[in-house]
């Protein structure tokens, strides 16, 4: 017995049957029994008695033949209750004529409703008492291992121990390393201190209620409990203090040269893995899948953003598991002909790859020519020569600064050096917490330029937003000024830390930072003066920016595009907006902004806070337009309301500016034609745009507001918004909505019919980052590799043009049918008092019931929320043309920080169904 746990863990009793649980089939239970046999040495293992969960019988009872084991290992301190989803799905699958795999979960020795020994196991222990246990069962494979916690560790011991039986390896939440510059995460640091290892884990419940504790959402009170009936008293809780006490602190721990052992024989696996994670857990810390997906380069990543350390509590690990299982083993076998390294396509450095997917092919879009060769920075070489000005920054200490070609040629150049200089490799991750500039400008294309591949999360995520997107991103490099290091300090964010400023050296000793970003670019001129070359320039496959979506309709997703993808984009914009050298940029939308060197423009940044777009002034457009001597303007439609909403104080030289703009664009949300024709009465002589796009591919079709008004004249009943005609390059098709509000069918290009839109184009990202089972939705039914299910609804018309009705996920199903967000909406606001609108949903799918929440103006404008009006209520009903439960009125609708724009109509349903069972009438 190791030091620290008490006599009592040494209490011995059989393995036994649980009682009646919630979610438990009783007839899953068995208790099998395990012969005595020798021992390593000669020593004699005694007999021992396992409780697991079997659907051996029940997969009998349907009638159905396994086509292989899916077997499954708790860790600590939970049993294999963990599983319950996962046995049902497994039936569920089995019964609708899906794959049947049988699952085994076991309850470990000393563990959940198995024997109590009275013994100490130490991980080799454990590893070969499963394998005994496998043995009795007499599984002979194929086998797929599903393990979590420490129950990961066994499980892929087994796995190395069985190459002939096992086909796929799957954990959650595990670890098999150990840093050794690192220390052990802090609560097992608590745990084991020899006075509390056992009061915490065996004299006391708390170790086992501080892990039902940090569940997400957590537990109820009927899970809560059967998690704990296996471990009521001090007797039953041997097992929990014993695996705490066997955790390999360091390699001095009897465990070490076990542990060792696995993660040596897990980096040669050479089967499918899958690798499914819970952020936000204390314990298992995101260095621990780091290092799995290292191990495992092949291996698919899922990461659950908001889920803990009970991952199959927390989020849909069985719903995942069998789409993986169908994906990858569809009968039990790995496709004939397909080696385990293809089944997916990490980059360098950074698994998770997109996933293949049958059904409808997407054809390839026409003209998906763009030169992949031609590297994103090309046009800046081709004018380091020139002084003219490339960058203009309008929010510079001191007044507008004008950067040249030349400067900032040279400027990229060396901070690349000196990047390679400090360790900088290609596909290191380099986080960029730099507000738009010469700054960011310099240290993205100096780190794209040596294969580093760039985190761009904007401050428009909000705080939260941007840590989740950091943490998740995991760079190794953190580049910022003062609020992003500031912020990164606080929070924990990862990365080596390199500063825009320089900085007093309490300061960087309290930011940790390493270096400031003009002695790197000392350090670079210095070592291009030695006559250092820079690295070759990166394939177009080889990924180069992880770019995150607005968070509008969930957690911020990072969007994988490689060099050539990005290339593509950049074409994209050029050739449909000629766009190139000499022409000046206004971008109050920072990817634009960040794309001008690329395209060979001149941009300009406006003097605008990025995480409130809606407060960019008519001024600082105009300061901007004449500071770069513009003639496009790229701004988010919040922007141009304001924008608007400001130009009495424009003077007539600003007014002047503003006329000679050619090209006005506005997207990231739906864009009315009355806000377009406001913005061009600022600018007479540009053609307005509103271009549709998404992270995931930001020029997809293009429409001018003569276009937006000629769809509205040719088709006055369509729902929705006419965003035009595909852009080069770009298909466009439509996956039916049924009866259910759910994408269904064949893809096609029908007019008239609503559905998910569906794209593909060469300037499509090219995955989701550690989001295996997005990927996968993403690409369902979708054949074509550069094709991509948007998640947003709408239709097209008999003249080709795309109307976008919302987003899938805000689509309601009433008693009366489906219902699209947006066609109501703009009716709504149609009605003389009323300004934004958002539809929502109350009440189970199928028997939704709408709700109308808008924004009221003028003399019907509300300070707080409220039920209408009923003047107005009558007349938001009337124009409709749909049913209305309620009509309510509040001062703001609810929006996504970066655009401002975006209507968050999941948090508007969440309140009108609380305000109208009688919750508080307060804002949404």
């Amino acid at each position: 017995m190791r030091s620290g746990l008490p006599r009592v863990a040494a209490a011995t009793a059989p393995a036994t049957l649980p009682p009646p649980l919630p979610g438990l089939d009783p007839a899953w239970s068995r208790i099998v029994t395990v012969p005595a046999t020798a021992g390593p040495g000669g020593t004699a293992r005694p007999e021992r008695s396992w409780h697991l969960l079997d659907t051996a019988g029940s997969l009998a009872a349907l009638g159905v033949e396994p086509v292989g084991t899916l077997l499954c290992v708790h860790g600590n301190p939970t049993w294999s209750y963990l599983w319950r989803s996962v046995l049902r799905a497994s039936l569920d699958v089995a019964a609708a004529g899906g794959p049947a795999w049988r699952v085994v979960a076991v309850d470990q020795l000393d563990m959940g409703f198995s024997e109590r020994t009275g013994e100490q196991h130490g991980l080799a222990d454990r590893v070969r008492d499963l394998g005994a246990l496998t043995d009795e069962l007499g599984l002979s494979g194929p086998v797929v291992t599903l393990g979590h916690d420490w129950g990961g560790v066994v499980s892929l011991g087994w796995a190395v121990d069985h190459p002939d039986l096992v086909i796929a390896v799957t954990t959650c939440n595990t670890a098999v390393h150990q840093p050794d510059d690192a220390p052990i995460p802090a609560p097992l640091r608590l745990a084991l201190r020899p006075e509390l290892l056992g009061r915490a884990t065996v004299l006391t419940p708390a170790f086992l209620e501080t892990t039902l504790a940090i569940a997400h959402p957590r537990l109820d009170r009927p899970a809560a409990d059967a998690y704990r009936a296996p471990y009521r008293g001090a007797a039953r809780r041997g097992g929990i203090g014993g695996f705490v006490a066997d955790i390999p602190v360091d390699g001095t721990h009897p465990s070490a040269p076990e542990l060792d052992r696995i993660a040596a024989g897990v980096a040669a696996l050479e089967v499918p893995a899958l690798v499914l994670w819970g952020p936000r857990d204390p314990v298992f810390l995101e260095r621990y899948l780091d290092d799995l997906a290292e191990r495992l380069p092949h291996a698919d990543v899922h990461r659950f953003e908001g889920a803990g350390h009970l991952l199959p509590d927390d989020a849909d690990v069985a719903g995942t598991v069998f789409e993986w299982l169908g994906d990858h083993l569809p009968d039990g076998r790995v496709p004939a002909g397909v080696e385990p390294s293809l089944q997916a396509r990490p980059s360098p450095r950074r698994p998770g790859a997109p996933e293949p997917a049958g059904g409808a092919h997407l054809p390839a879009p026409a003209g998906a020519d763009a030169d992949v060769r031609r590297p994103l920075w090309a046009a800046l070489d081709e004018l380091r020569d020139s002084d003219d000005a490339a960058l203009v920054e309008m929010a510079a200490p001191g007044g507008p600064r004008t950067v040249s070609w030349r400067l900032l040629a040279r400027r990229v150049d060396e901070i690349a050096a000196g990047m390679v200089d400090l360790g900088v490799r290609a596909g290191d991750r380099v986080s960029l917490l730099v507000t738009p500039g010469a700054d960011l400008t310099a240290v993205l294309y100096a780190s794209v330029r040596i294969g580093a591949v760039v985190v761009v999360a904007d401050a428009g995520l909000g705080l939260r937003g941007l840590t989740r997107a950091v943490r998740g991103a995991r760079p190794d490099w953190i580049i910022g000024a003062l609020p992003g290091l500031g912020a990164a300090r606080a929070l924990g964010w990862p990365g080596r830390r390199i500063a825009t400023v320089s900085l007093p050296a309490p300061a960087r000793r309290a930011l940790r930072v390493e270096h400031s970003l003009a002695e790197v670019a000392r350090r670079g001129a210095q070592r291009l003066a030695q006559g250092a070359p820079l690295p070759d320039a990166p394939s177009p496959g080889a990924p180069a920016a992880v770019l995150f979506t607005s968070g509008s309709t969930g957690p911020a997703k990072g969007v994988v595009y490689t060099h050539g993808q990005l290339g593509a984009v950049r074409d994209t914009l050029a050739a449909q907006y000629d766009i190139g050298v000499g022409t000046g940029l206004v971008a109050g939308f920072a990817p634009f902004a960040l794309l001008g060197p690329a395209l060979g423009a001149r941009s300009v940044a406006p003097d605008m806070d990025v995480t409130a777009p809606r407060t960019l002034t008519a001024r600082a457009v105009a300061d901007s337009v004449t500071a770069a001597d513009a003639t496009v303007v790229f701004l988010s439609p919040a922007a141009v309301a304001n924008v608007v909403a400001t130009a009495d104080a424009l003077t007539a030289a600003d007014r002047a500016a503003l006329a000679r703009v050619r090209l006005f664009l506005s997207a990231g949300a739906p864009v009315s034609a009355a806000l377009l024709t406001e913005a061009t009465e600022l600018m007479p002589n540009a053609s307005a745009h509103t271009p549709y796009g998404m992270t995931e591919g930001l020029l997809m079709t293009d429409v001018d507001l003569d276009g937006v008004r000629a769809a509205a004249a040719d088709a006055p009943d369509e729902d929705g918004i006419c965003v035009g005609r595909p852009a080069a390059g770009v298909r466009v098709l439509i996956a039916p909505l049924d009866d259910s509000g759910d994408p269904s069918g064949s893809l096609t290009d029908a007019p008239g019919v609503t559905g998910e839109i569906v794209v593909a184009a060469p300037h499509v990202r090219e995955r989701y980052d550690r989001l295996w089972r997005q990927n996968r939705v993403s690409r369902l039914g979708v054949a074509d590799p550069r094709g991509h299910r948007t998640g947003d609804v709408g239709h097209l018309d008999g003249a080709g043009r795309l109307w976008v009705e919302g987003r899938l996920q805000h689509v309601l199903t009433t008693p009366d049918g489906v219902v699209t967000p947006v066609g109501p909406e703009q009716r709504i606001e149609r009605v003389p008092g009323v300004g934004r609108v958002g539809l929502a949903g109350i009440g189970p799918r199928g028997t939704q019931q709408a709700v109308a929440v808008v924004e009221t103006i003028a003399a019907r404008g509300t300070r707080r929320p409220a039920l209408a009006h009923p003047d107005l209520a009558r007349a938001v009903r009337a124009a409709a043309g749909i049913s209305l439960a309620a009509v309510l009125t509040v001062p703001q609708l609810p929006t996504d920080i970066r655009h401002n724009s975006k209507v968050d109509r999941a948090r508007l349903s969440r309140w009108a169904a609380s305000v109208l069972s009688g919750g508080r009438m307060v804002r949404p």
